[in-house]
């Protein structure tokens, strides 16, 4: 039985300019960093998954709590893209992903909905776009799952929405949340 769009959402980041782990750090609100953006993605993904670069630790429990299978990714330290890799080797019957970023809380509920609608009705690769800055989370649809299984670098999947430029769909959003991730302490002002 094949899956339908799911949610992977990269939480395997070393925090080195935050000096800490950011995703724990919490928001106005008190909600830590990472719950916040996992919310958001299962709201509208409920088969989320979360690649981890440790199979323990608060991160871990606290994704898990939050109803998110947890995927371990020994190799994080070489980049963003063996994230992407695991998370879509760990779902290859899946009918597309949105992948999201652990450290952008910011990104509403109703632009994943865009993005997933996007895949939905025909998009190859989907993303929004605020005041002409490509944002996250990218939706690719199935036809990327070899190219996406095979991301090794720290680019992430440029280089797979590059090679697709032709068939990217930009969603013109309002919503500075998707551009905004958490490096340093700062990004919180």
């Amino acid at each position: 039985m094949t899956r339908g769009i799911v949610g992977i959402l990269l939480a395997a980041g070393q925090s080195e300019r935050f000096k800490g782990n950011k995703l724990l750090y919490p928001l106005a609100d008190s909600m830590p960093i990472a719950l916040a953006a996992a919310q958001h993605l299962c709201a509208v993904l409920p088969d989320t998954i979360a690649v981890v670069s440790d199979g323990h630790g608060d991160v871990v429990r606290l994704l898990e709590n939050a109803g998110l299978q947890i995927i371990v990714n020994r190799r994080a330290h070489q980049g963003i893209g063996t994230s992407i890799a695991c998370g879509v080797t760990a779902s290859q019957d899946a009918q597309g992903w949105v992948v999201a970023l652990a450290d952008m809380p910011f990104v509403p509920e109703k632009i994943i909905q865009s993005v997933v609608a996007g895949l939905q009705h025909g998009s190859d690769v989907v993303a929004p776009v605020y005041r002409q800055q490509r944002g996250h989370p990218v939706g690719f649809s199935r036809r990327h799952a070899n190219a996406l299984m095979k991301l090794s670098t720290d680019d992430g999947a440029r280089s797979v929405i590059a090679m697709n430029r032709a068939t990217l769909d930009l969603i013109e959003v309002d919503e500075e949340g998707v551009v905004i991730d958490i490096d340093t302490i700062d990004d919180l002002d």
